[in-house]
């Protein structure tokens, strides 16, 4: 694209453009012309056809393990939230953050259409081939309807390196843990209340075919049916995480654990109250139900150490809770409506201290 202003005098255009695309329009500082029209491979449901991204996850894959292969499947179901500075803070692995080039290492382009998984979801892919691509470097997740898309970071090209489509329902939230110590670093959750841990190491060296390795909580809904309105990983804490949902229920899962025993919870007598009530066998999945408030639950978040956990919702309060204690220690509520996402914030200024950003709908 051109200016009068900065580059070149444009023309009235010429060449043959797509429909309902405008290819030439005037400014204050001069006139422009589209010049180039980037087109998009036909087995690739593109991501801007009109519909907003949902949740954007920055996933920071750390240098393969020599000694731990990758798990093929079994029990395995963790992930996390952590930090874009964080995230961003080691570059790409022993290399310099930068965007002269891809991740891993180079890769030949694909669009075959995979069959369905577990729940459903299968994937179109454009990605890695080689079975040796290690996946090291920085990777954005979005997802957008219901495809969950994956890009290359650091490429130039942006176009998503592979796309996971759910038949059966949509992808609303997911969060990355790069310490996960089972390969299992990526959860997702789904609009049918369903969640799924996976490794993304793994989607990367397996183009081509379905999902690999996928562990599933509250299977067809099985303790709620309402939508999975965000997931985290508990900082420090191997194998733990929690997903909130719409009803302002949240669960608080341990991958450690086989999910055989009774993971039943007793009926929440008062909407209104803040409760706790604790899976009756050992051997439960999840271990734990947190009654936050009546209405949805919009977001979650972990402070860096894990000790707080913030939570906002659609009646429109914040509130901090003691996680290991399971205590409700702050609570305030928006003035203009129903807050829809928080995030922690450490100042380092004689003594630390959190503080706690929130947005609303005004």
């Amino acid at each position: 694209m051109s200016s009068s202003g900065s580059i070149r005098m444009s023309a009235a255009p010429t060449a043959q453009q797509s429909p309902g695309l405008k290819t030439y329009f005037k400014t204050p500082e001069g006139h422009y012309k589209l010049c180039y029209e980037k087109t998009h491979p036909t087995g690739l449901l593109h991501y801007s056809h009109g519909k907003a991204v949902t949740q954007a996850t920055l996933a920071h894959l750390k240098e393969k393990p020599v000694s731990q292969p990758l798990p093929s499947g079994g029990l395995s179901g963790t992930t996390g939230v952590k930090l874009a500075a964080r995230l961003l803070g080691g570059g790409n692995g022993s290399r310099t953050l930068n965007f002269g080039g891809g991740n891993g290492t180079s890769r030949t382009i694909s669009g075959s259409k995979i069959g369905s998984s577990v729940h459903g979801p299968s994937s179109t892919t454009n990605g890695p081939t080689t079975s040796n691509y290690d996946g090291e470097g920085t990777y954005l997740i979005f997802n957008v309807g219901d495809t969950l898309f994956i890009s290359d970071f650091n490429s130039h090209d942006k176009d998503p390196i592979k796309a996971i489509h759910f038949s059966s329902s949509n992808p609303i939230c997911h969060a990355f843990d790069p310490d996960a110590k089972d390969g299992h670093d990526l959860i997702i959750g789904l609009n049918s209340g369903d969640v799924y841990s996976v490794s993304l190491r793994q989607q990367l060296q397996d183009p081509g075919k379905k999902l690999v390795g996928t562990q599933h909580y509250n299977k067809d809904g099985s303790l709620s049916s309402s939508r999975c309105t965000a997931v985290a990983w508990v900082p420090d804490e191997d194998g733990v995480f929690v997903a909130a949902h719409a009803d302002g229920n949240l669960y608080i899962y341990d991958k450690n654990k086989d999910g055989s025993g009774d993971s039943s919870f007793p009926i929440i007598k008062d909407l209104t109250q803040y409760n706790v009530a604790h899976a009756r066998s050992s051997k439960s999945n999840p271990i734990a139900r947190w009654h936050i408030c009546q209405g949805s639950v919009n977001s979650i978040s972990f402070s860096i150490d894990g000790g707080f956990l913030a939570t906002v919702g659609r009646d429109g309060y914040l509130r901090i809770f003691d996680f290991s204690k399971e205590q409700l220690i702050f609570g305030g509520k928006s003035y203009y409506g129903a807050l829809l996402c928080c995030a922690w914030r450490l100042f380092l200024h004689q003594k630390p201290y959190y503080t706690v950003l929130t947005a609303s709908i005004s």
